[in-house]
């Protein structure tokens, strides 16, 4: 196997260099961040150690952690709390995103310096809780009138979050015209030719797809960096106003979709899917209850990009903010056990994934639990390993900064 450095430079070598930089000055923050950031190592690593206890297969996120839970608001215009990204998404045994979930546990709580009979403690709960929803075989769903505690303050926060307070800090005024800013951390100008080429492919998207807001025009758009592991992808923020509201917008992003890195470590046979935009969309909608509103795919200059609303309400639960309480912890991550479940659940049946009594008979069955565990608990160890090796070579140029 490679080392550190070229498994990381060789993943990382067809995004644009000059964001790749930035990423890894993010994963360079703490080892939670660096974990977020290696996606591909964690399942190259997986594929590599003794086989997990068999689990069926089932409709993955396929880079499920602590913070890739939190709001959104669906197709329906009601909150939800959910799973909220699958840019890995595929199919692929059940126990491979349990096991990823456990493992950023242990590697949060680690950062967060909470003690290590409390990580224990907490991916005993998520295990049991993830199981348990499993074995009932009854998916459920989390918005403000059914959430609990933390959770529910959080949806109810979200809720009253407006599109004018979103603008506000993503626009500015210039001529009497409402642009995107630039001084903005996560936004960056575009060249000429390629902003020209962006707002006529949006321009065209709008007016020629089912799925796109009616009678919209494209105002401004802008390069936008957000996450961790989809740092370097090519990602734009449009600005577009409507020709029938007055000084009413939308913020709308196109991200590129690339191959998922859990892919080419597992042997599982794929749908033949349109695109890797509609692979992630696609499995989107199967996991999460209702499917996050105006999504969408489209090709630019050969890539295929996933496009959807910027919403005002869509956040992510920062477990940090959690420390203090663990009682708030203990509720987030049961109710996090039991989405994971209950995603599976609800796409059980689906072109190869397990039915539901398989999925049930899974969860009733307690012998892979403390064998995931304990997996999680050494890849945990082994993660700020990595972390050290990666920070050592990182603070002396290796990866192109010094």
């Amino acid at each position: 196997m490679k080392n550190l450095k070229d498994r990381l430079i060789a993943f990382n070598a067809p995004l644009l260099p000059e964001k790749v930089q930035l990423k890894y000055e993010a994963m360079a923050e703490n080892a939670f961040r660096f974990f977020r950031g290696t996606c591909h190592i964690f399942y190259e690593d997986l594929a590599a150690a003794k086989p997990l206890p068999l689990s069926p297969l089932a409709w993955i996120c396929g880079d499920l952690h602590i913070e890739n839970f939190g709001s959104y608001r669906g197709d329906n215009k009601l909150v939800y709390f959910d799973l909220n990204d699958f840019d890995e998404a595929l199919l692929a045994p059940a126990s491979y995103e349990v096991v990823r979930m456990v493992t950023s546990i242990f590697i949060a709580f680690d950062y967060l310096r909470i003690e290590p009979e409390k990580a224990l403690k907490m991916a005993q709960l998520y295990i049991k809780t993830y199981a348990a929803t499993l074995s009932r075989g009854k998916a459920i769903s989390i918005e403000p009138r059914t959430a609990k505690g933390i959770v529910r303050n959080f949806l109810e926060s979200a809720e009253k979050t407006s599109y004018k307070e979103l603008l506000k800090k993503r626009t500015v005024s210039k001529k009497k015209r409402i642009m995107l800013s630039l001084e903005d951390e996560r936004h960056f100008k575009l060249d000429k030719k390629l902003r020209g080429e962006l707002k006529s492919h949006i321009s065209e998207w709008l007016e020629t797809s089912s799925d796109g807001p009616y009678n919209y025009k494209v105002v401004s758009v802008v390069f936008r960096l957000a996450g961790t592991g989809s740092v370097g992808v090519k990602r734009y923020l449009f600005l577009l106003k409507s020709k029938n509201i007055e000084d009413h917008y939308l913020l709308i992003d196109m991200k590129q979709a690339r191959q998922s890195s859990v892919l080419p470590y597992t042997n599982v046979q794929q749908l033949n899917w349109e695109s890797e935009a509609a692979r992630v969309i696609g499995v989107q909608k199967r996991l999460q209850q209702v499917p996050a509103a105006l999504l969408s795919t489209t090709t630019f200059r050969g890539d295929s990009f996933i496009i959807q609303e910027l919403q005002p309400v869509k956040d992510t639960l920062k477990f940090k903010l959690l420390k203090e309480n663990y009682r708030d912890m203990y509720e987030v991550v049961s109710d996090m056990a039991s989405l994971t479940a209950s995603a599976q659940l609800r796409s059980g049946g689906m072109q190869g994934s397990g039915n539901i009594d398989e999925l049930m008979a899974f969860g009733a069955d307690q012998n892979w639990q403390e064998e995931l565990i304990e997996y999680a608990r050494s890849y945990a160890i082994k993660t700020k390993e990595y972390y050290q090796i990666f920070i050592e070579e990182f603070s002396k140029g290796r990866y192109g900064t010094k």
